[in-house]
């Protein structure tokens, strides 16, 4: 039986078809999750895609945060189910409470849409094992709320736990502290990143397919636990 993982869409979200494509790509059954419900259909992790959220009017993610769906994601990631947020996705993650840190304009103020690498620094959590650590990936970034920022003290505990899984190489796109464009949680079962490996799943409509191994990962934590 394949892994069954759920897409959440909320009203505003762009990249739910992406991210079920990608879920399909990895050989798991994609369930679509509707902001309003709180049943997670029986998933056994949860992607929730980028896009404008409640088109973005207050604070990017923070309305999101209060959907009915996501009472039922906080209590699945207080429990181990893995969890995965891409770009309003990871900021919805950080408005939730489920990821530290918060996200705010990008330095200069401008919407970035570009290929972006990335270096893996930490490939032991539910989403990043397919990676060797240190390695480089390319895929696409999209957003303008994309500057990571915290207190000097959880960036330090951040930094000091090895809870930064990706990191801006090659110039820093948005002013992200310390470089940051991905975190984990304590227990590497939740990820937040900015940039969009669901659209590197293929190279034919991608700059590469280095984003599928985040959702391949998934499968092998998924799998492993049912073995």
């Amino acid at each position: 039986m394949s892994a069954r993982i759920g897409v959440v869409t909320f009203p505003g979200t762009l990249d739910d078809g992406d991210a079920a494509r990608a879920v399909r790509y990895a050989d798991a059954e994609a369930v679509p999750l509707w902001h309003a419900d709180e049943d997670l259909k029986g998933v056994d992790a949860v992607v929730i895609p980028g896009g404008f959220s409640y088109g973005d009017y207050l604070r990017a993610g923070v309305i999101a945060r209060f959907a009915p769906v996501m009472s039922s994601v906080i209590e699945a990631a207080h429990q181990g189910m893995p969890v995965l947020g891409i770009c309003n996705g990871f900021q919805i993650l950080c408005e939730a409470g489920l990821l530290p840190g918060a996200m705010i304009r990008n330095a200069g103020l401008h919407f970035i849409c570009r290929d972006q690498w990335l270096r893996v620094e930490n490939n032991d959590t539910a989403w990043t094992t397919r990676y060797d650590k240190d390695a480089e990936i390319l895929i696409p970034m999209k957003n303008i709320d994309g500057c990571f920022v915290a207190e000097q003290d959880t960036l330090d505990e951040l930094e000091g736990e090895g809870r930064v899984v990706f990191r801006y190489v090659g110039g820093n796109p948005n002013g992200s502290r310390n470089d940051i464009a991905g975190i984990r949680s304590e227990n590497g079962r939740v990820v937040g990143l900015m940039p969009h490996p669901e659209h590197a799943i293929d190279a034919l409509t991608g700059p590469s397919d280095d984003g599928l191994g985040i959702f391949y990962s998934a499968v092998d934590a998924l799998s492993s636990v049912a073995r």
